[in-house]
């Protein structure tokens, strides 16, 4: 089923993206039209899901697949009628051209990169640190119960009002592959390495130059700040980016390309909320370079701005104010009124985004970004490297030098990007700088990696000027440039993401209670286990087994559960084909949160033992984390 989900996948995104660009002038490289289809289906996939959402039909794959091949199969059964249909492939379209011979070396990189993310992925047996746990309770949600609204009796913390982009994806996908950490783990970083794919098409129309776009897409792979494969939303945001810019550009080609581009900036905005805003910042400085000062394709790219926002509008028109306010108590409800408090508007402004917001946000120091560590964040792995950063430090030097040659129309490009390398520099640097506003700062070096990428193009391009000066060789400036960004980068990068000892999280107690949780993977998929706490079982799911946490009955049952009797406890489990039960140490403490230490103490071991000296239990395994029972 595994191979099966893999080639639905493909199905989906091709299938939406033949059918939403079939109306426009495509690139005449196979290559690239169909990498850059795969781009367009991964937005159309989360607006069709919203839209199936609102019509209150089922979020199933079976109608994602339908309705992906519709269009695709109409135009090849007009085809096979007009006896138009060859069998004999063209092979002219895939000679060793030298704009083909760049894909490739592009392919290889997407190959590289997936497999370190991938394999580094699945390098443990568990999910790392939190939010992948949290992830998997709405991505079950989603592929079970076929909806993207959350019941009134539940919270999910990644779905409603939270975009849905991710977990309908996940969600989707997980209806046909049984294992839901499987799932999570490959396609998480399947997406990551698409996304140097989509750069690559993007940057070669934005910088105007294949090997250039070659270049900078070698650089982003390698920096090391630019994505680990931790399990995130995010992972959405940048490819969707890449592939709004894109068409974007498109644009010059053909003006139709402005709806496909509103599209792909929809699925943006769906995707993950505070990476939406910020490539939405990025947006707005390409809009103001490209169209106010140099008045290139104004209505078309503001249009296809206006329609992005607008479909975006399907979800959150009903979700937005809740999202809101969920970011406000997320925050500390520093933007809360006290008694007889006024605030101005820069004032309100501030409070809502400080400069500290954002978990793993701190100072930051030069070594910080000049020099690459072989363990960094799991979320976030900071740093540029030596060699990165010295191509970064030429390229703003030569574009201080030739600053008026940079505001002419054919090099916009650089403009761009240097502006968006100092707002992102500036909102990682929130509270380095003491700034008086931040917005999840941490964050921003996913943003910031791509125009490092592109000036880094800039500062190779002007090392090599010095070879026929220096009457040095090309080759070996590049050898010496390749060589010294995977030392003193890429070797980082992927000794980060390959580690087998990345941490699975805040929420166990102790890695002997992971490894009792563990022994559950020997379980059949889908086997149903109940944890003995009172929030719900994102672990248990999380682990591809099954309990309905956000049920009602189950909800409220848990909300009574320390003062249910041993016969009581078997009979209900019994009564939700329950099979299995686990206590441990996250047992202790979230009841410890819930009712308080003292009673916690006093009644968790006498039930533990009075279910482990009953006959309605069968105590199947037992370490100093957890004991695994199994219902007789």
């Amino acid at each position: 089923m595994q191979v099966l989900t893999l080639l639905f996948f493909f199905l989906y995104l091709w299938g939406f993206g033949f059918t939403f660009t079939s109306f426009l002038k495509e690139s005449s490289n196979i290559f690239e039209r169909n990498i850059m289809r795969l781009g367009v289906g991964l937005g159309i996939f989360i607006i069709i899901g919203v839209i199936l959402n609102l019509l209150e039909i089922p979020i199933d794959w079976r109608i994602f697949l339908v309705l992906s091949l519709i269009y695709p199969g109409f135009k090849l059964f007009q085809k096979i009628r007009a006896g138009e249909l060859s069998t004999k492939l063209n092979f002219s379209q895939f000679k060793l051209t030298k704009s083909n011979l760049n894909i490739l070396i592009v392919l290889l990189i997407f190959f590289l990169s997936f497999y370190m993310y991938a394999s580094g992925s699945f390098a443990y047996p568990y999910f790392e640190d939190d939010d992948p746990w949290t992830h998997s309770l709405s991505v079950k949600y989603i592929a079970t119960e076929k909806t993207l609204d959350e019941p009134q009796h539940f919270d999910f913390k990644y779905l409603d009002p939270y975009p849905p982009g991710y977990g309908l994806i996940m969600g989707t996908l997980h209806q046909t592959s049984s294992s839901l950490m499987w799932t999570l783990k490959f396609f998480n970083a399947l997406i990551i390495a698409l996304g140097l794919l989509f750069f690559y098409f993007f940057a070669k129309e934005f910088m105007n130059s294949k090997n250039m776009a070659l270049f900078s897409t070698f650089i982003l792979a390698a920096i090391p700040c630019y994505f680990t494969h931790f399990v995130w939303a995010l992972v959405l945001a940048p490819p969707m980016f890449f592939v709004s810019m894109y068409y974007l550009e498109w644009i010059k080609y053909d003006s139709k390309s402005l709806y496909v581009a509103g599209l792909a900036i929809a699925g943006l905005l769906l995707t993950q909320p505070s990476m939406a805003f910020k490539a939405g910042v990025l947006l707005l400085v390409y809009f103001i370079i490209k169209n106010v000062i140099h008045k290139i394709n104004l209505k078309q790219t503001l249009y296809a701005c206006v329609l992005g926002i607008l479909v975006s509008l399907l979800w959150w028109f009903k979700h937005g104010m809740g999202m809101v306010l969920r970011g406000a108590r997320a925050g500390g409800g520093k933007n809360t009124l006290v008694a007889g408090e006024s605030l101005n508007f820069i004032e309100y402004i501030q409070r809502t985004f400080p400069p500290s917001s954002g978990t793993a946000t701190r100072a930051y120091s030069f070594k910080d970004f000049f020099v690459s560590q072989p363990f960094g964040g799991i979320n976030v792995q900071i740093g540029f490297g030596i060699v990165i950063s010295l191509l970064l430090i030429l390229a703003l030097i030569y574009v201080l030098v030739k600053h008026k040659q940079v505001i002419q129309k054919r090099y916009s490009w650089v403009l761009i990007s240097v502006l968006w390398f100092v707002l992102m520099f500036l909102n990682i640097n929130s509270l380095t700088f003491n700034l008086p506003v931040g917005f999840f700062s941490f964050r921003s070096w996913l943003l910031l990696a791509i125009p490092v990428a592109l000036l880094s193009s800039v500062g190779f391009w002007f090392l090599l000027s010095f070879s026929k000066k220096f009457k040095v060789a090309k080759i070996l400036i590049i050898i010496i440039v390749v060589v010294g960004v995977i030392g003193t980068a890429g070797y980082q990068k992927y000794h980060h993401n390959t580690l087998p000892s990345w941490p699975p999280g805040a929420g166990w107690t102790s890695m002997e209670e992971v490894e009792a949780y563990l022994w559950l993977k020997g379980l059949p998929a889908n086997t149903n286990v109940f944890a003995y706490v009172p929030d719900d079982d994102a672990t248990i799911i999380g682990l591809d087994k099954f309990s309905c946490s956000w049920c009602e009955d189950v909800v409220n049952y848990r909300l009574t559960l320390l003062d249910r009797d041993t016969e009581e406890l078997y009979n209900w489990l019994k009564s939700k084909e329950y099979e299995y039960l686990v206590i441990g140490g996250m047992s202790y403490k979230y009841f410890s949160k819930e009712v308080g230490e003292n009673k916690t103490t006093a009644l968790l071991p006498k039930i533990t033992e009075e279910i482990a000296t009953s006959n309605l239990f069968e105590m199947v395994y037992q370490n100093n984390g957890a004991i695994i029972f199994k219902l007789r």
